[in-house]
């Protein structure tokens, strides 16, 4: 590993990745007085956390922590330790001891009360200066450095060697490539003997069949459930908001179901999403609504009585695709197309085709496997001094706030670690 000819700068601790874990891990480990640099090859630190939340940034959430535990994956019990030691509390007190106050909405979710998620980054990279972090952009790592299965540093892509007695990897996942997370960290670990549990798009939306989504595009759903099934049994369901796009589903409730069966969408053959529209009404309660609908305005166009069950956009595709005539009177209704009816608004479905790609992924489902990784302090069982934070890791969870979570805690504990050992 000893090119001489290459200047080398000595570090307490190396921080690869300027993300929310990369930075909130150089902070922890300056915190307890090591030298730190921090490197990240894009030309500003924190891009995926300026797009986080539609450029709101959903922060955490404020969900007690069995309850938080419950939306992580695909190991909760790895992230325990992580959170007892830093928490939502504390990020919320730490963002508002530099100047970004938040608030608290539906589910929990926690924003920046400015609604602006530069403002997130703009306080961590303050702090980062105020506690003497040496941060380098336009700095891409090629590869880590060992001896006698030993960390010893970094190499950049220009042959550059930088020796620190421990490193803490935060390169991201594979989502959103144009923010910097484009798998490097993988690669680098692949080379020293990490196993690497396959990476797939999660938090994506749900590409389906034909073209009924592509007519509704744009309209958005709240109060429905979404459920998924294969081969007759249903694997799972979620409840909230959803939303039609041209190429098929995404909003909050479809980007959950891709996460929880990610590995299923791989190969989506026999795959179907199912929504009720009105789940709070069984078919008994909903034909009786149907029955009333008739007898008090049953002069009225189905058209116009169906209005009164569905967004008016959805209205004209519910009853091609029923082959029910729009403009007679709703007295006319027959009852095998009130049945029909019925069944559409209970079971409105479309098959799978897939999944959008890492692009379009809020995160990545697997990375380094969690067995190799100590739970207490994020070091690696394989290679001293070598530790990891954020989504590098095989971690994840649903939408709300509790990605970011996992990445500002995972680099929290990671930087102590490192700084103390």
């Amino acid at each position: 590993m000893d090119p001489s000819h290459n200047k080398k700068i000595n570090y307490d601790v190396i921080v690869v990745g300027a993300g929310a874990s990369g930075m909130m891990a150089s902070l922890a480990a300056a915190g307890k007085g090591a030298r730190v640099l921090l490197l990240e090859k894009m030309e500003r630190p924190g891009r995926k956390i300026n797009i986080t939340g539609k450029g709101r940034c959903n922060i955490t959430n404020s969900a007690p922590l069995s309850a938080f535990m419950e939306k992580t994956g695909p190991d909760p019990k790895f992230l325990r330790n992580v959170f007892s030691r830093f928490f939502s509390r504390q990020v919320i007190d730490f963002l508002s001891l530099n100047g970004v106050e938040t608030t608290e909405e539906r589910g929990g979710r926690i924003f920046p009360v400015s609604n602006r998620a530069a403002d997130v980054t703009d306080a961590l990279v303050k702090a980062l200066n105020n506690a003497g972090v040496t941060m380098r952009t336009h700095c891409r790592v090629n590869r880590i450095l060992i001896q006698n299965e030993c960390i010893c540093g970094i190499e950049t892509i220009e042959g550059e060697q930088l020796l620190a007695r421990k490193v803490i990897l935060t390169t991201g996942g594979a989502s959103y490539p144009g923010t910097g997370s484009s798998g490097d960290g993988y690669v680098m670990l692949r080379q020293i003997g990490h196993h690497i549990t396959p990476i797939l798009p999660a938090l994506v939306p749900v590409v389906t069949k034909g073209d009924v989504a592509e007519k509704l595009q744009g309209v958005s759903l709240k109060n429905v459930t979404a459920s998924v099934w294969l081969g007759g049994k249903k694997l799972g369901e979620e409840f909230g908001e959803m939303l039609f796009a041209h190429f098929g589903l995404t909003g909050p409730i479809i980007l959950t179901l891709s996460r929880r069966f990610a590995i299923e969408l791989t190969k989506p053959e026999g795959m179907s999403v199912h929504i009720d529209l009105k789940p709070a009404l069984d078919h008994k309660k909903l034909d009786e609504r149907l029955l009333r609908e008739i007898d008090e305005n049953g002069a009225r166009q189905v058209q116009n009585m169906v209005r009164t069950l569905l967004p008016a956009s959805m209205v004209d595709v519910c009853l091609n695709l029923l082959a029910i005539e729009p403009f007679k009177p709703a007295h006319q209704l027959k009852a095998d197309e009130r049945k029909k009816l019925r069944n559409w608004l209970k079971e409105f479905c479309f098959e799978v085709k897939g999944v959008r790609g890492f692009n379009e992924a809020i995160i990545t489902k697997g990375g380094v496997s969690t067995r190799e990784i100590d739970p207490k302090t994020l070091a690696s069982k394989k290679i001293k001094g070598l530790y990891f934070a954020g989504e590098l890791m095989d971690v994840d969870a649903d939408t709300g706030g509790y990605n970011l979570q996992i990445a500002f805690s995972t680099g929290w504990v990671a930087g102590e670690a490192a700084a103390g050992g």
